[in-house]
C-alpha cells in the first residue's frame, strides 16, 4: 500500500540562473518540511543538496539532486497530523549554462516547477534557457523573486523582466512590505492579508492587516488579479462582470486549472536567505501546481506495431518509467534514477528495458536524500526513486512491463561546443582512465569522448571549459586516474552552401573476384543557407543529415542503399575545409550502376564516399562556429571598455540595460574569442564585472578567420 494518495504527491524542481538563490531556497524548505533541522547554507559549504565536494567549494550546484519531503498548509492547525501532509519530490537542478543537461532532464520527468529570480538581476541569461525547456517539457511554473533583500532590488522591475522577457501570463500574487534592508514581509492579494516571519529561522508566519500605506496598491493589483483568474473560466467571468465578486474557493479552484494548463504563471517574493516568504511559495506548490493525476497520460509507441499508446498515473496500469539520470556511487556502485509514470515496481523484480530490448533485473531500489539513501521495497506511479543493479540501462531508456511495452520519447541533448585533449600520466592510469571516462559519459549526456583517426589521441567534449574541469577533477577524485589535458578546442562544423552533384566509382580488379561500385549523387544544404547569413538557431539535433534512396528499377540492388548511406556518414565525419564533421546536408543518391559478380557493399560504400567528397567539394564548402550569448554586468564607467572589447572579438551588441546600480550588456560572441575573457575582464573593471555565457547558435566563420583555422589545422 502506497503511504500517501496520489493526489497529494507533488513532483516539482527548483530551477534558475546561477546565484539566484535554489540552493538556499532548497535548504529553506528542507527545513521548514521538517527534513533537516538545521540549515546548510552555500557559503559554508554546508548544503545538503550541494554535496559532492566540487560543489561545496565553489558554491555552485553541478549535479540535480533529489531530495522527497512531507509539508502541510501554513494556515492548517495541526502540522503533526500525517493525514494533511502533502509528500513533495523535489529536484534542485544546477544553474550553471555548462551543467544544461541536468535542467533538461529534469524537466522531462517533473511536473511543476518553482523559478527562482534574483530580486535585482530579474530575468538573466540561464533564466530564459530554462525557462524554454519548461516550456518544450510543458511543465506548470510557479516564479519566486528572491533576495529582496539585497541593495538594488525591485519586484516590480524583477517582475516586468518576467513579462517582457518570459511570458506575459505571469500575475503578482503578492506585492512585498518595503524593499532592500527595509524589507519586512509580503501582502498576500487573494487574502488581501499581510504576512511577517518571526521566530528562530522565520519558521512562526504571522498574519496581520495589510499597512494603511500598502492598501492602494494592494486593492489595484487585486482587481487585476481577479480579472485574469476569471478570463480562464466564463461562469466566472459572466458574474464578476455582473458585479458579483467570486468567492476565495472559486479564484482557487479557477487559478489551479489556469496554472496546470500553463496559462497563468503566478509570482511570488522574499528573501531566501532572510527566511522569509519560503513558506508561502510551499502553499502555492500545494495549492496551484499539479498532481500526477492533474498531469495527461503520458504518451510512447508501442514497438511491436509502432502505434501509439497511453499509460495513466495509476498504480492498476502497466508499468512503466522513463531512466533519466545516472549516477557512479562509491558505495553501491551505478544509481539509475527513473520516474514512475504508472503501475509500480519491486525490488528484486526483472524489468524490460523496451529501448535495447533486454530484460534486467532491480536488485535494490533506494529513495535519496541528495547522497543519503533510503531503502524501499516498492515505488508507486507518480513517484521518483533510484535503482541498483541496472547494467545496460542508459539515460532516456524506458523501462516497462514485458508483456505490455511502450517506448517513452527519448530526451534529446545539447550537441558539445567545447572539446580538449586528455591522456593519461602513467600507464597504470592508462586503463583507469578509459573505465572513468566511459561512466562519466554514461552519466553525462553531453560529455563526449571520442579519438582523433589521424593522432589517435582521446578527445572530450562538453558544454564549456567549467564543464570539462570538473569531470577531470572528478576523475583525479573519484576514479584516481592522474591525467594531462590540452588547451580547449572549439568545435567548429562545416557545412555546404549550393547544390552540387558528383560521380562516385569504385573499381579495382585483382586477379579473380575485383571491386565495383558506382554511384551518382546530388546534395544540398538541408536549408537555404545565405551566405554570411545565421545558420539555423538551436542546433540541438543529433542527426544533421538526410538521406533518400531515388534509385529507380533496380540500378543499384536494394542491398547496397545501406553501404551508399554508410560511405556518405563517414565521410560528413572527415570533413572537407579543415577535418570537422560536416553538417546540415541532404544527400540524394539519383542514379548508379553494379557488376554481378565484382559489387560489393564495401566497393559502393568507398564509391559513396568519393562521390560525396568531390560533391561537398563543389558546393561551396564553409566553416561554421559556435557563437555564444553572452551578459556582461559592470559598473557603468567601465561600459565603453567593455562594449569596445566585445566587438574586437568578432561581438555584435544587443542591448543594454539598467541592472540595479550597474548596466547589463547583451551581445553574440564567436566562442573561439571568449577563452581567457573572465582574466580580461576582471583587469578592465578592476575585478568589479561579472559575465554568462550559453550556447546561441552556429554561423559561418569569415573568410580571414577560416583560412587561418585551415592553416593551423594542415
Amino acid at each position: 500500500m502506497r503511504d500517501y494518495p496520489l493526489q497529494k504527491v507533488r513532483n516539482f524542481g527548483i530551477i534558475a540562473h546561477i546565484d539566484a538563490g535554489k540552493t538556499t531556497t532548497s535548504e529553506r524548505v528542507l527545513y521548514y518540511t521538517g527534513s533537516q533541522h538545521k540549515i546548510g547554507e552555500v557559503h559554508e559549504g554546508e548544503t545538503t543538496t550541494d554535496w559532492m565536494e566540487q560543489e561545496r567549494e565553489r558554491g555552485i550546484t553541478i549535479t540535480a539532486a533529489a531530495i522527497t519531503c512531507f509539508w502541510s498548509k501554513t494556515e492548517e492547525q495541526d502540522k503533526k497530523d500525517a493525514s494533511k501532509k502533502y509528500r513533495f519530490n523535489i529536484i534542485d537542478t544546477p544553474g550553471h549554462i555548462d551543467f544544461t543537461a541536468e535542467v533538461k532532464r529534469s524537466m522531462r520527468v517533473l511536473d511543476g516547477a518553482i523559478v527562482v529570480f534574483d530580486g535585482v538581476a530579474g530575468v538573466e541569461p540561464q533564466s530564459e534557457t530554462n525557462w524554454r525547456y519548461a516550456d518544450e517539457a510543458k511543465v506548470p511554473r510557479v516564479c519566486f523573486i528572491n533576495k529582496l533583500d539585497r541593495t538594488g532590488a525591485s519586484f516590480e522591475k524583477s517582475f516586468h523582466s518576467i513579462l517582457d522577457r518570459l511570458s506575459k501570463s505571469a500575475v503578482r500574487m503578492q506585492i512585498p512590505i518595503g524593499a532592500e534592508e527595509k524589507f519586512e514581509g509580503v501582502i498576500d492579494l487573494l487574502k488581501m492579508k499581510a504576512y511577517r516571519f518571526e521566530g528562530n529561522m522565520g519558521d512562526a508566519v504571522i498574519e496581520f492587516a495589510i499597512p494603511e500605506a500598502y492598501l492602494p496598491d494592494a486593492t489595484k493589483y487585486r482587481a487585476e488579479l481577479v480579472e485574469r483568474i476569471v478570463e480562464h473560466n466564463d461562469a466566472l467571468m459572466t458574474s464578476y462582470l455582473d458585479g458579483k465578486e467570486p468567492s476565495l474557493e472559486e479564484l482557487n479552484a479557477t487559478l489551479r486549472g489556469a496554472v496546470i494548463d500553463n496559462k497563468i504563471f503566478p509570482v511570488y517574493t522574499g528573501s531566501a536567505l532572510k527566511n522569509k516568504g519560503v513558506q508561502l511559495v510551499l502553499d502555492a506548490v500545494v495549492d496551484y501546481l499539479p498532481s500526477p493525476l492533474d498531469m495527461p497520460p503520458v504518451k510512447g509507441i508501442n514497438p511491436k506495431d509502432g502505434k501509439e499508446v497511453e499509460r495513466h498515473a495509476s498504480d492498476s496500469e502497466p508499468f512503466c518509467a522513463l531512466a533519466f539520470k545516472l549516477q557512479a556511487d562509491p558505495f553501491v556502485g551505478q544509481l539509475t534514477f527513473f520516474r514512475v509514470y504508472s503501475g509500480i515496481v519491486e525490488a528484486g523484480s526483472y524489468v524490460y528495458n523496451s529501448t535495447t530490448g533486454e530484460k534486467e533485473r532491480v536488485g535494490r531500489i533506494v529513495r535519496l536524500q541528495a547522497d543519503q539513501r533510503e531503502e524501499v521495497k516498492t515505488v508507486y506511479s507518480g513517484e521518483i526513486a533510484a535503482a541498483v543493479g541496472l547494467k545496460n540501462t542508459k539515460t532516456s531508456h524506458t523501462l516497462c512491463d514485458e508483456n505490455n511495452p511502450i517506448i517513452l520519447e527519448q530526451i534529446h541533448f545539447p550537441e558539445p561546443v567545447i572539446s580538449m585533449r586528455i591522456e593519461p600520466k602513467t600507464k597504470a592510469d592508462q586503463e583507469k582512465m578509459g573505465i572513468a571516462l566511459k561512466k562519466l559519459s554514461d552519466e553525462d549526456p553531453t560529455f563526449k569522448v571520442s579519438t582523433d583517426a589521424e593522432t589517435l589521441e582521446t578527445l572530450i567534449a562538453g558544454m564549456g571549459e567549467l564543464h570539462l574541469e570538473i569531470l577531470v577533477d572528478r576523475m583525479k577524485r573519484e576514479f584516481n586516474v592522474e591525467a594531462d589535458v590540452g588547451k580547449p578546442q572549439v568545435a567548429y562544423r562545416e557545412t555546404i552552401q549550393k547544390e552540387a552533384e558528383a560521380e562516385g566509382k569504385y573499381i579495382k580488379q585483382t586477379g579473380g573476384r575485383g571491386q565495383y561500385g558506382h554511384v551518382r549523387l546530388r546534395i544540398k544544404p538541408l536549408e537555404k543557407i545565405v551566405e554570411g547569413a545565421k545558420v539555423r538557431k538551436n542546433i540541438t539535433r543529433e542527426d544533421h543529415f538526410e538521406f533518400i534512396n531515388n534509385i529507380k528499377g533496380g540500378v543499384i540492388p536494394q542491398e547496397y542503399i545501406p553501404a551508399v548511406e554508410k560511405g556518405v556518414r563517414e565521410a560528413m565525419e572527415r570533413g572537407i575545409v579543415a577535418g570537422f564533421k560536416l553538417v546540415d546536408i541532404s544527400v540524394e543518391l539519383y542514379d548508379g550502376s553494379y557488376h554481378d559478380v565484382d559489387s560489393s557493399e564495401i566497393a559502393f560504400k568507398i564509391a559513396a564516399s568519393m562521390g560525396f567528397q568531390d560533391a561537398a567539394k563543389a558546393a561551396k564548402p564553409v566553416l561554421l562556429e559556435p557563437v555564444m550569448k553572452v551578459e556582461v554586468v559592470t559598473p557603468e564607467k567601465f561600459m565603453g571598455d567593455v562594449t569596445g572589447n566585445l566587438n574586437g572579438r568578432r561581438g555584435q551588441i544587443e542591448g543594454t540595460e539598467e541592472r540595479g546600480l550597474a548596466r547589463a550588456i547583451r551581445a553574440t560572441v564567436p566562442l573561439a574569442e571568449m577563452f581567457g575573457y573572465t582574466t580580461v575582464l576582471r583587469s578592465m573593471t578592476e575585478g568589479r564585472a561579472s559575465f554568462t555565457m550559453e550556447f546561441d547558435h552556429y554561423e559561418v566563420v569569415p573568410p580571414s578567420v577560416s583560412a587561418a583555422i585551415v592553416a593551423e589545422r594542415k
